[in-house]
């Protein structure tokens, strides 16, 4: 089976050379062979995990791997499923382009390879969302093929070993470590070499207050031998973030209130939220408020995204306290019902506090649906 692609070089190392056997005795001994999708190891699980830990720590990925593989235990099922549901399943884990990303790759493999996970390096990374470290990690993980990783732990390892300058986000600095990845990855017993080396970044040597003295590297680390790990990985240049301003309008009938799926792209693409609004000004104006009245402004809170600040301010509009009937000119029974018949469209959805949900939440979303949740279901 050939594995390799001529985009990108092979681990070069070998498991006797200091680097490797260093690691690879620590792992032994001390690293991490119980995780859930260590058991009965197979290429959809780690694909799975893999994209699940991007950015996202072990202890939160745990739970969701379980609801996801219960869920969906192949990746014919996840193909199959909706998307509305896989994004149900992540919300709470965040970057859910991540998740779209999955269901697109799952097709991808339903379609074109007959729902086996292909097991050829190239075939791996033009799968959706997948980049040359997760194919690596990937292939390396379950049929122990030479592939080099380099997640951000490992980038943390190798920059402070080789006392490496820059920040890791800039291409020169990322090429460097991938040669270097190249140069101290075995080409045999590389399961465990990587996983090792997840674990001594996860572990070991970490972003605040690492354990040097516990390091397999200890010896030969450039940046411990200078005490200097606190300047290592050089940290990404600062910028001010802009700060945005956002009105969420909740239009609420009983036990329910309004909801709408956004567009495939874009911020929090394909997830669920209530209407959103530029000014308080503009939510007034539009059609779903209309000549109702507003019932309360809630407490504004941030959201934080990578390139901007996004303070939100919750509009709540009640319809079962207006006078509806003095207010709108309805036919027929002027109530609450008719008002919605009137607004509603295809991407609506109402989100019932008394019913369960299978949709995907836009985490500030989920964050007002959480306090609104008890108020709702104690008044009904």
């Amino acid at each position: 089976m050939n594995s390799n692609s001529s985009q990108y070089p092979l681990a070069t190392a070998k498991v006797s050379d200091p680097f490797a056997k260093s690691v690879l005795a620590w792992f032994e001994q001390y690293g991490r062979k119980h995780l859930p999708w260590q058991q009965n190891k197979t290429l959809y699980k780690v694909w799975l995990s893999e994209v699940m830990l991007q950015q996202t720590q072990v202890a939160t990925v745990i739970p969701y791997f379980a609801r996801f593989t219960e869920r969906f235990p192949t990746v014919t099922d996840l193909a199959n499923g909706s998307i509305d549901e896989v994004l149900h399943l992540w919300t709470g884990l965040g970057y859910y382009a991540r998740a779209r990303n999955l269901h697109k790759a799952a097709q991808q493999i339903r379609d074109e390879f007959g729902g086996e996970f292909p097991t050829t390096f190239d075939d791996v990374l033009a799968l959706s969302g997948v980049g040359r470290s997760t194919a690596g990690a990937i292939l390396s993980s379950v049929l122990d093929a030479p592939h080099p990783i380099l997640d951000g732990n490992v980038k943390r390892v190798l920059s402070r070993y080789f006392a490496v300058e820059g920040w890791a986000g800039e291409k020169a600095v990322e090429n460097q470590l991938w040669q270097l990845s190249e140069s101290v990855t075995p080409t045999e017993q590389v399961a465990d070499f990587n996983q090792a080396m997840m674990d001594l970044g996860a572990m070991i040597c970490t972003r605040s207050k690492p354990k040097c003295l516990l390091c397999p590297l200890q010896e030969h680390c450039q940046t411990n031998t200078m005490q200097a790990w606190d300047k290592f990985p050089a940290k990404k240049p600062k910028k001010t973030l802009p700060e945005r301003q956002a009105y969420f309008l909740i239009l609420k009938n009983g036990s329910k209130v309004l909801l709408q799926k956004r567009e495939a792209k874009g911020i929090w693409g394909g997830l669920f939220a209530f209407p959103q609004f530029g000014s308080l000004e503009e939510l007034k104006r539009s059609d779903l408020v209309g000549n109702l009245q507003i019932s309360q402004q809630l407490t504004t809170f941030r959201h934080t995204f990578s390139h901007f600040h996004l303070d939100i301010t919750p509009i709540l509009v009640d319809l079962n306290v207006q006078k509806i009937a003095k207010i709108l000119p309805l036919v027929a029974e002027e109530n609450a019902g008719n008002y919605l018949s009137t607004v509603s469209s295809e991407a609506d959805y109402w989100y019932d506090f008394s019913q369960h949900n299978e949709i995907g939440l836009a985490t500030p979303v989920k964050r007002i649906l959480d306090e609104l949740a008890f108020s709702v279901t104690n008044k009904n």
